[in-house]
């Protein structure tokens, strides 16, 4: 039985009440790119939900989402299920709450499979919502208060959902021909490069994992390694000169080698901590609340990777692959399963598996060990699907990820350059 559990981190910043329609969204509407939900465009680009003129014949598709019968019937089933009419994306396994995370994917998967509408409104409802009142970065947590009112609950971004949301909105300004979603995404890059992002030697610039005053402890910075999107900063280079974002691809290849090397068995961690004395990195320690495991985060270090190497001939990407699957390989080999949760020797901290695991896996074995990679989607991510869901429609993260792991690697040119 593959169970979908996940732990996500808490921010450690102070709240903010919620905010009215941010000033941001003020250029998508002059343009007539992002028009009011209900209301006609100034422009004819204006499209209707997917939901209501889909087909199953995958021609009609983005080459980047044709290959596999799966992903429009789960798109499909996500989007009735998940996201509502007004854009948020609900979080059903955790007391309905919304993270910047979600709102993130949704618009990832929207624009990969051409859903203009629902792109449109995950947008509109996160810069509405989640909006910080001294950067254009999310909030990374919406839900229900003691109160009973519904409102930002830890104003703290999360850069991984930032970088996410901003490589959907490149991708969109240039599969939909929209400048104001290319500006919007080049305000934010800003605030990450300032906010997100901290220069700790002339030549060595780290991505942070959100506010630094909440990840760094003295002479401790707390990292983690899936946070890295290497793919995204060569995107994010295209189109912002201002910044040197290809220097976070070295300093995060760099990392997630530390990170490997700080488990006897190789595996990436879900945190881990730099010591910016002695330069060495080690479990993590500095905040008591995260663990130094392979889990929920670490995973995604496979499909992040597998892209870079799949979308630009990265050779780090592919070199970083093969030295460190080794051991889930070998897991599989053996007992024919892996573990939801792993210490950093390798030993399983429970019994039950994820599904999550298996899909971020399964890109990257596509590269590394495509014998291994069609066994486990024959064996675990298609009997794991039934109706449009993975494992069980209050599945929410495990829904994105393998919606994620089973898109073509093959890169969407359209959207690369």
């Amino acid at each position: 039985m593959i169970e979908s559990r996940y732990y996500y981190p808490r921010g450690h910043c102070r709240r903010l009440g919620r905010r009215g329609l941010s000033l941001l969204l003020l250029p998508l509407l002059a343009a007539g790119c992002y028009p009011a939900i209900g209301e006609e465009s100034g422009r004819s680009c204006r499209v209707q939900s997917l939901q209501a003129n889909i087909t199953v014949d995958e021609l009609s598709l983005p080459q980047s989402t044709r290959g596999n019968p799966l992903l429009v019937p789960a798109w499909i089933a996500y989007e009735a299920r998940f996201i509502q009419d007004d854009g948020r994306v609900v979080d059903r396994e955790d007391r309905d709450r919304t993270v910047s995370e979600g709102q993130a994917y949704a618009m990832l998967r929207a624009v990969m499979i051409n859903d203009r509408a629902t792109f449109e409104r995950t947008l509109s409802w996160a810069e509405t919502n989640l909006s910080r009142p001294d950067d254009s970065l999310w909030a990374w947590h919406w839900g229900e208060a003691a109160d009973g009112q519904w409102q930002i609950l830890d104003s703290a971004f999360a850069t991984d959902a930032d970088i996410d949301a901003v490589t959907a909105l490149i991708m969109a300004a240039r599969r939909w021909n929209c400048s104001a979603y290319m500006d919007l995404a080049k305000t934010k890059l800003n605030d990450i490069w300032t906010l997100g992002t901290a220069s700790l030697a002339a030549d060595q610039r780290h991505l942070l994992p959100g506010p630094a005053d909440a990840f760094w402890k003295g002479d401790e910075l707390v990292l983690n390694p899936s946070y890295f999107a290497p793919y995204a900063f060569r995107l994010f280079a295209q189109v912002d000169r201002r910044h040197d974002w290809l220097s976070l691809v070295d300093t995060g290849y760099d990392l997630l080698e530390q990170s490997t090397a700080a488990s006897s068995v190789g595996l990436p961690s879900d945190w881990i901590q730099l010591n910016l004395q002695t330069g060495s990195y080690g479990p993590v320690t500095a905040i008591d609340t995260l663990e130094a495991s392979y889990s929920f985060d670490a995973f995604r270090v496979w499909w992040r990777g597998a892209l870079d190497a799949a979308w630009f001939n990265a050779p780090e990407a592919e070199i970083f692959l093969t030295s460190n699957q080794t051991y889930p390989i070998q897991q599989w080999r053996d007992e024919g399963k892996i573990a939801a949760r792993l210490n950093l020797e390798g030993q399983p901290l429970v019994e039950w598996e994820t599904t999550a695991q298996y899909a971020m896996l399964y890109p990257a074995l596509q590269i590394t060990s495509p014998l291994i990679a069609r066994e486990i989607y024959q064996q675990k991510l298609l009997p794991n699907y039934q109706q449009g869901f993975w494992d069980n429609n209050t599945a929410y993260y495990a829904q994105n990820l393998a919606w994620f792991g089973l898109l073509p690697l093959s890169p969407p040119s359209d959207l690369l350059q």
